[in-house]
């Protein structure tokens, strides 16, 4: 393993919990869902939060008020994050604001919504679905990293579904476990300067990308399958990732944090 480490033996104090005080976090797919909880919860730990989002400006310029409202600094940049172009942009971005990462974290990302078996998925909606969730981590993650210094955070979404498949949607499951497997090899990589790479792997979450499975009666059916008996929130999701960001998750790198309810450990 090349490189040097920088953290010492030194214990945690309370004032290092959840502590991000100064922080210069980017959270791509910030304008909604779980990646405008994750914004807020790193703003209100003291981090300052860039946010990317792709065609919902109005809902960027919300979540950014609310961060300034909270005492960080924001800002937010839109653009399709498969489309390399957009990446620079994002990135110039950065430079500009903050001259440089300690957090990122990877969110942007689709869940299309017909059921289709992939005997007959087109060859379109396989390429949609591999730009935009893992085309588009590949640009995003390789940028924060050339522009983090040591001991910086990477917190990559996940899912599930990554882990155990999803039947009609295996365009999704297969870009999600990649990421899994791109966080087991990457944490190895950078290790040396002291950054960690974990993932969040949800279950399902009551957010506008799964309207329309949990909007009808299928609803009671996903719940009864959840130990905890509840679909989670964004803020459920947002917690664990921000968890990892924190002095208190300094130890912990290539892993994969489910926050699913129980729900893989049923069926």
């Amino acid at each position: 393993m090349t490189g040097h480490r920088t953290i010492a033996n030194r214990p945690i104090g309370d004032e290092s919990l959840l502590q991000l005080r100064g922080k210069r976090a980017l959270v791509t797919g910030g304008s909604r869902g779980v990646g405008a909880a994750t914004a807020r919860l790193l703003a209100r730990a003291g981090a300052d939060v860039g946010i990317s989002y792709h065609t919902r400006s109005k809902e960027a310029d919300g979540i950014v008020a609310e961060v300034r409202g909270i005492g960080a600094r924001a800002w937010a940049q839109g653009g399709n994050l498969a489309d390399p172009s957009a990446v620079e942009a994002l990135f110039a971005r950065v430079d500009a604001e903050f001259g440089g990462l300690d957090v990122f974290v990877g969110n942007a990302g689709v869940w299309p919504v017909p059921d289709v078996p992939l005997e007959e998925m087109e060859e379109a909606r396989w390429r949609e679905t591999v730009a935009v969730n893992l085309d588009s981590i590949f640009l995003t993650t390789q940028a924060a990293l050339r522009r983090m210094g040591n001991d910086g955070r990477v917190v990559l979404v996940s899912s599930t579904a990554g882990q155990r498949g999803e039947a009609f949607h295996c365009d999704y499951a297969a870009t999600k476990g990649a990421i899994i497997s791109l966080v087991k090899g990457l944490c190895v990589e950078v290790g040396g300067r002291g950054i960690t790479v974990n993932a969040v792997a949800p279950g399902w979450i009551d957010t506008e990308m799964s309207e329309s499975a949990l909007g009808g009666p299928g609803r009671e059916a996903i719940e009864a399958a959840i130990p905890i008996g509840r679909v989670a929130t964004a803020e459920d999701v947002a917690g664990p990732i921000v968890l990892l960001c924190s002095p208190l998750a300094r130890h912990i790198t290539g892993e994969i944090l489910n926050v699913n309810g129980g729900a893989v450990l049923v069926g």
